[in-house]
């Protein structure tokens, strides 16, 4: 059973970057596609970065050229460096597979980005 654990979300400034790592308990070799999920406050979760076992990689058009996708099978870790962010960026992200299942959805990490 894989268990997804996300972190290093914070309160940054418009135009600051975090870097958010989702640490993988159990194989994740199996799964082909990982992706960075969001969900801001009254909206709904929204796939905003995946990658694939082999490096392939597609975002959200309001992310793309600002987020910047990675993971490390060796390590099970999944990471995403989100740079020039926006106030829009705020929302609670989370890791998962592509597409997701809900027995591997965190906690979640809070990314708040302040104008």
């Amino acid at each position: 059973q894989v268990q997804l654990v996300e972190s290093g979300g914070g309160v940054v400034q418009a135009g600051g970057s975090l870097r958010l790592s989702c640490a993988a308990s159990g194989s994740i070799f199996g799964i082909n596609a990982m992706g960075w999920y969001r969900q801001a406050p009254g909206k709904q979760r929204e796939l905003v970065a995946t990658i694939t076992s082999g490096g392939s990689t597609n975002y959200a058009e309001s992310v793309k050229g600002r987020f910047t996708i990675s993971r490390d099978n060796a390590k099970t870790t999944v990471y995403l460096q989100m740079n020039d962010l926006k106030v829009e960026d705020t929302a609670v992200y989370y890791c998962n597979r592509v597409p997701y299942l809900r027995s591997f959805w965190g906690q979640g990490t809070q990314v708040t980005v302040s104008s």
